[in-house]
């Protein structure tokens, strides 16, 4: 992975694995790219998903000094959603950092 994308995985990987702790999920201890998230497969209720656009914004500011916005329209009205799994977040990430240069 290149080095900004291998930044923001860190990032969402370590929020994942407070997540894990916190509400006892085993399946996010150890995430992988294909692991589910959000949806009818997924991982992560509708309040955590939240919370993770949140710490994931703040993460990211603090990390890029960039401000981007995760949960908008653009990514609520996409055919598939970027919330589905680790990889699919990450590529969203990495979508939005680009454009904010």
């Amino acid at each position: 992975m290149e080095d900004k994308k291998q930044k923001v995985y860190e990032i969402l990987i370590g929020i994942l694995k407070e997540f894990a702790e916190e509400k006892e999920l085993d399946i996010l201890e150890n995430p992988e790219m294909s692991t589910n998230l959000y949806g009818s497969e997924g991982n992560l209720d509708s309040l955590a998903l939240v919370r993770l656009a949140v710490e994931l914004e703040e993460a990211i500011s603090d990390e890029f000094d960039k401000d981007i916005t995760i949960v908008d329209d653009r990514a609520m009205s996409q055919k598939r959603s970027p919330f589905k799994t680790v990889g699919s977040l990450i590529d969203y990430l990495m979508l939005l950092l680009e454009e904010e240069e």
